[in-house]
């Protein structure tokens, strides 16, 4: 069932605070159509969701071409929001991301001109290679929704979310983030090559011909920003917030790990946690949302002994050993 913009926005109003059939099938809505033109990854798409309802942001860590500016265009025109694109380069300058102060040529007063960070889904591409001094300053503009030019508050459109990339093979000219910086994100994974066969669709034209531009809303920003506040509902047992304890806990006793997970990335995994819970209409968490944001939410958080960097794959795979060895509640 597809609902246009109008007819989300109505119902979505008129339901109550709790989850409803209402919220799920526009939120299943939303993943199909994004799926359309990012065929076979419907996992990334629903990452990319949890994101934008817990109010936080997403990174990519991917080789070029796989679809990532793709899924920021596709999710942007599906929640009936503005999109820009940032190509990072080591020249870039944190004005040039975040605006600033320029003369009227008219009146001769100084104004300020908005950055591309004002849209609703930022697309910032290949934010390794942007200088430590950028990369500080729009990851800090991320984290306050909001940017200060000459003493004067701008706030960010609402909602917001922030799709970074990077590519994890390349290590000349590049600014790794430090763990302090990637800890900024809500979540991080990637999209990895397409199945054989829709590969094998777009090589002989069959596939989905529906293009980005094409791609009718199925929400809009207001009634996104109500689903963001409907993820504060959600309730987290007793049992479920144990669960997600132990598993916290056990990347800071891991001898293999130098650094585990912070106290404030554990209060980000609840807050995903209740995000994925909203995207599948519940009214509550369940171990299996615990389970299935472990890697994309915690990998990234934590320093492998004796790694210079943080090592995607490894990092990974630990976390998940890490999550084999934790009881799951009944």
């Amino acid at each position: 069932m597809w609902f246009t913009v109008e007819e989300t926005a109505i119902k979505l109003k008129a339901s109550s605070p709790e989850p409803s059939e209402v919220r799920t099938l526009a939120i299943e809505a939303t993943v199909r159509r994004v799926g359309e033109v990012l065929r076979g990854k419907e996992e990334v798409v629903r990452l990319a969701l949890v994101g934008f309802l817990a109010r936080g942001h997403l990174l990519l860590e991917d080789v070029p071409g796989v679809g990532k500016t793709t899924l920021a265009r596709a999710l942007a025109r599906s929640v009936g929001g503005t999109f820009h694109r940032i190509q990072l380069t080591s020249d870039l300058l944190p004005a040039d991301i975040l605006g600033g102060q320029v003369v009227d040529r008219v009146s001769g007063e100084l104004r300020f001109r908005r950055g591309p960070i004002f849209a609703n889904v930022v697309l910032a591409d290949e934010l390794n290679r942007a200088t430590p001094r950028t990369q500080s300053g729009l990851l800090e503009a991320m984290a306050e929704r909001s940017i200060s030019i000459d003493g004067v508050t701008h706030a960010l459109p609402e909602p917001f979310l922030v799709i970074a990339t990077q590519n994890p093979t390349e290590h000349h000219g590049v600014y790794p983030l430090p763990e302090s910086q990637l800890d900024r994100f809500l979540l991080r994974t990637s999209i990895g090559y397409p199945e054989e066969e829709v590969e094998r669709a777009l090589l002989i034209g069959s596939g989905s011909s529906t293009e980005v531009e094409a791609l009718r809303p199925t929400l809009t920003p207001e009634s996104l920003i109500q689903l963001q506040a409907a993820v504060d509902e959600i309730k987290l047992s007793e049992d479920v917030a144990i669960y997600l304890q132990a598993i916290v806990r056990q990347t800071r006793e891991a001898k293999e790990l130098e650094t585990g997970v912070s106290t404030r990335g554990l209060l980000a995994y609840a807050k995903a946690v209740r995000a994925r819970a909203v995207t599948y209409g519940r009214s509550f968490a369940t171990p299996d949302d615990v389970r299935a944001l472990a890697v994309p939410v915690l990998a990234h958080r934590v320093v492998l002994r004796g790694a210079r960097v943080v090592g995607r794959l490894e990092a990974d795979a630990l976390i998940e050993e890490l999550c084999d060895q934790v009881s799951v509640p009944v």
